[in-house]
């Protein structure tokens, strides 16, 4: 969606799209507009109660069946088990992602890891395109005129022109852009404290390969999972940059990180991106 500063000002029902790397202060952004205003939408949680719920509560089962005296309540079914998910809380999300490497370390093996990355894109995808129907339910059930949507780190590696399509037609898509000196930041936040995440297919089998060579790993099952995720980072850093660039130019505008950093409340947002749009045009 393309629009001059004074549509965005004059749009009775605002509805943005935050694309940007993990870290860069999405979700910061958006929480500081006021809840009972804006609704909010995040990816990531429908994504984990929605589309990947079946398997996240698998995941959970699979791991409470090692336990012996849990195993026996479970089939006896005298127990209860539900993840807790919340817009803050996402770890059963990336708990289920899990990272590739050896089993006794808590690993994947590469065949589990790709099924799981694949259950992730297709959620991801459809999370992304429930967007427009809660846009609608936003206003009509509960009331509110802004919508905003707080898409996942990994939006633009889906390969899905449909999705930013649709997201382009429906809502304002800003681009958060990391400056060069908080990349690093990012980057050395990582090696310490290394996440699941989701990989392009064809981005995880070259820099696989890559890795198994530079360390001399005979296969996926001995690798450290931290060791791997904290080496490809850096390049999957890289890689993304362009991509949302690319989103940024054809369907949207794009907003410093530093920039965003300053806004204080609603008044400072709006202003932010009507500036993106003024300097852009």
């Amino acid at each position: 969606m393309k629009m001059s500063p004074q549509e965005f000002l004059d749009w009775q029902s605002k509805c943005i799209t935050l694309l940007a790397m993990s870290g860069a202060g999405k979700t910061t952004l958006a929480n500081k507009l006021p809840k009972a205003k804006w609704f909010h939408y995040s990816g990531d949680y429908r994504i984990g109660t929605k589309y990947l719920e079946e398997p996240i509560l698998d995941n959970i089962k699979r791991q409470a069946m090692t336990v012996p005296f849990l195993r026996e309540l479970l089939l006896s079914d005298s127990i209860y088990m539900s993840s807790k998910i919340t817009v803050d809380n996402l770890a059963a999300v990336s708990s289920f992602l899990g990272k590739l490497g050896n089993p006794g370390l808590g690993g994947l093996s590469l065949q589990e890891f790709k099924r799981r990355q694949k259950l992730h894109h297709q959620a991801e995808i459809a999370a992304m395109n429930d967007v427009p129907e809660f846009i609608h339910k936003a206003e009509d059930i509960y009331g509110y005129k802004h919508f905003i949507n707080d898409a996942g780190g990994s939006v633009c590696e889906l390969d899905s022109p449909d999705v930013l399509e649709t997201l382009a037609k429906h809502t304002l898509i800003i681009y958060i852009k990391i400056p060069p000196n908080l990349e690093q930041t990012i980057i050395e936040r990582s090696k310490t404290d290394p996440k699941p995440l989701y990989y392009r297919e064809a981005f995880l089998d070259e820099k696989l390969a890559e890795f198994m060579q530079l360390k001399n790993y005979p296969s996926t099952d001995v690798m450290p999972p931290d060791e791997f995720v904290s080496w490809v980072f850096p390049e999957l850093f890289k890689s993304r940059l362009p991509r949302y660039e690319a989103i940024a130019n054809q369907y949207g505008y794009t907003v410093d990180a530093n920039d965003v950093a300053t806004v204080k409340n609603e008044a400072d947002f709006i202003r932010l991106i009507a500036d993106a749009l003024r300097f852009q045009q």
